[in-house]
């Protein structure tokens, strides 16, 4: 990969302006990111951004595809396996690339500029923030709730407007302190599993009392479908609730001694979470029938509703706790991805640039939060998720990709952990299926809107990175934002492949 430059910043400048002005005065330390993120902190942070809104409101998309109680919960299972083989083979390639941008930095040691452009321009434009979007819409629906009568839905712009507040509370929070945002999001982690315990609890005192009548064995399959593509559209439903299973690979660079750390956090934290989320299933069985479930707005809140009594109002609580930390953590792994695609000069300079006093990626935290707002702003927010979310498999299946890639062109250098071939295979056939059957089962001409956006990427890629064009307005704006924000240039010295940062 292409090696970058060390900058120091009390002796050097950039683009005319002297870092050192910047810097605390004397201060002979580099502007990077530190090593902050403890093992305890890395589980919280897969577990807590897994854990989002998707298991408390609307488990029944999977229920309403597979249509059996059996079969919803095998989905789930089987989700819980493909995070697991994919966070595996994450693990390879993170103790092997040991930088952070997860998916980005591995396509662009393995299959170069292109696939890695690509993959930023789709996940930093839209993937990445319409995810912190479509997280702080599920916070502002609970916060909002309370306002208004309950008969009386919130209007569509107060829940937008929570949601924005959302936003910048945990932008404020990401560009002031690497440990306030870790902080933040070991608490909420702690929240939502407290919540989770609450309903797991509840099903087993309910199945203790014979509450199994949509769990038996031998009724809980009837009226599985038949349509093999169908379950694609299943897949991608539970697949939406274990998303975040690659987050700790995107701040690879700020772990502590990621050799280690980063397959424990990963070992520890997708069975637990895959554990938890099969439980919470079974639970809502015991209290609400098929039909219940598909007809609730909210699960969780009618789960407790009906077993918690006048304590019901947790629930929502719980909700928005965890709604916020799963927010907290996904904003906190895009803010890097942008971060280390600027710093290969894949977008904007200013957006590689750390604060010089709180050594945050503060110029690409800022630029993320600011997309997810504007993704606040359409009504049909929705499809453009589903239209793009094929779009996330398809790079997970070019990680993978990567992996085997790697194995052929870098045989002997040194892999703490190492995959049987079979998993990566797996996850990649299992990839294949997921990025063609939804568009087989249910053809629509907006996933090629989707893929020519993806391509669309290359129209900015020859002319401003491989043909390295940079208009002269540029510096110029590049110089008032690292006056404004005031960041300089990060240091950064890329380590050879295999070896330990």
């Amino acid at each position: 990969m292409t090696e970058l430059r060390e900058r120091d910043i009390p002796h050097k400048e950039e683009n005319g302006i002297d870092n050192s002005k910047l810097a605390m005065e004397g201060s002979t330390e580099k502007v990077g990111l530190k090593r902050e993120v403890t093992l305890i902190s890395g589980i919280a942070l897969i577990v807590g951004t897994m854990i989002g809104s998707g298991i408390f409101v609307s488990p029944k998309g999977v229920l309403r595809q597979t249509e059996s109680v059996g079969m919803s919960l095998i989905i789930w299972c089987l989700c819980g396996v493909i995070s697991m083989f994919g966070s595996l083979c994450y693990a390879e390639l993170g103790t092997v690339v040991q930088k952070s941008g997860a998916e980005y930095a591995y396509l662009y040691q393995s299959l170069g500029p292109i696939p890695a452009y690509l993959f930023s321009w789709t996940s930093i434009i839209i993937l990445k923030p319409s995810s912190v979007a479509a997280i702080a819409l599920s916070f502002g629906a609970y916060i909002a709730d309370p306002f208004f009568p309950d008969d009386c839905e919130p209007p569509v712009m107060a829940v937008k407007l929570f949601a924005a507040i959302c936003i910048l509370l945990i932008v404020f929070i990401n560009c002031a302190s690497v440990k306030w945002a870790t902080t933040v999001q070991n608490f909420f982690t702690a929240a939502k599993l407290l919540a989770l315990v609450i309903i797991i609890v509840i099903g087993f005192i309910n199945i203790c009392k014979g509450n199994t009548e949509y769990l038996k064995v031998s009724t809980s399959f009837e009226g599985s479908a038949t349509k093999l593509f169908a379950y694609g559209v299943a897949f991608y439903q539970g697949l939406w609730a274990y998303d975040g299973w690659n987050q700790l690979n995107y701040i690879t660079e700020e772990l502590i001694e990621p050799n280690k750390n980063l397959p424990r956090a990963i070992i520890i934290g997708i069975p637990l979470v895959t554990i938890l989320y099969l439980l919470v299933n079974i639970s809502y069985f015991t209290v609400m029938s098929p039909d219940e479930l598909l007809a609730s707005g909210a699960v969780a809140v009618t789960f407790a509703q009906r077993t918690l009594g006048p304590m019901a109002w947790i629930m929502p609580v719980f909700v928005c706790f965890s709604t916020f930390g799963a927010a907290n953590g996904s904003l906190f792994t895009s803010g890097r991805l942008a971060y280390v695609a600027a710093r290969e000069g894949h977008m904007v300079e200013v957006i590689s640039m750390v604060h010089v006093k709180r050594y945050t990626p503060f110029p690409a935290l800022v630029f993320t939060s600011c997309l997810a707002i504007l993704m606040l702003i359409p009504s049909d927010f929705d499809s453009l998720v589903n239209y793009f979310s094929f779009s996330a498999w398809l790079f997970y299946g070019g990680t993978v990709v990567a992996l085997l890639v790697l194995r052929y062109t870098e045989p002997d250098i040194p892999r703490p952990i190492k995959v049987p071939i079979v998993i990566p295979i797996i996850v990649l056939v299992c990839s294949v299926y997921l990025v063609f059957a939804p568009i087989i089962d249910e053809p629509a001409l907006e996933f090629l809107w989707a893929f020519l956006f993806i391509v669309a990427g290359l129209i900015f890629y020859f002319p401003f990175v491989h043909f390295r064009y940079h208009p002269k307005f540029m510096g110029k704006v590049t110089r008032f934002f690292q006056l404004l924000f005031e960041v300089a240039p990060s240091s950064y010295e890329v380590p050879e492949v295999g070896q330990e940062m």
